[in-house]
């Protein structure tokens, strides 16, 4: 249950600093890995999965709207623009997985 109430809080979080680029990722994996507590292994895999969340949620919404705006090369734009929003969600990903590591280490 805290695993899922991490993964929540790490994905508001997330949102909220989402335009903090470098910093906003760690502060939502180490919210995430807090609550989650368990050691550095249970806080990471909170931290990947609250920053992962956002960035699938963003690449989906993107490639929908950018195949119906664009009309005739729709797909092609869509896909484009969601790939770009899928190597923007390893970062964020990765980032937040650090940010939970250290946050389910102070916990523990």
């Amino acid at each position: 249950m805290s695993l899922l109430l991490a993964v929540i809080v790490g994905f508001a979080v997330n949102i909220l600093l989402f335009p903090f680029k470098g910093i906003g990722p760690i502060i939502a994996g180490l919210v995430a890995g807090l609550i989650a507590g368990g050691g550095a292994t249970r806080g990471a895999v909170a931290g990947f999965l609250a920053g992962a969340l956002p960035g699938i949620t963003l690449a989906i919404l993107l490639s929908l709207v950018g195949g119906v705006v664009a009309g005739p090369l729709g797909a092609l734009l869509g896909g484009l623009i969601g790939l770009g929003a899928v190597f923007l969600t390893l970062y964020t990903a990765l980032l937040s997985m650090i940010g939970g590591a250290i946050g389910g280490a102070l916990r523990k």
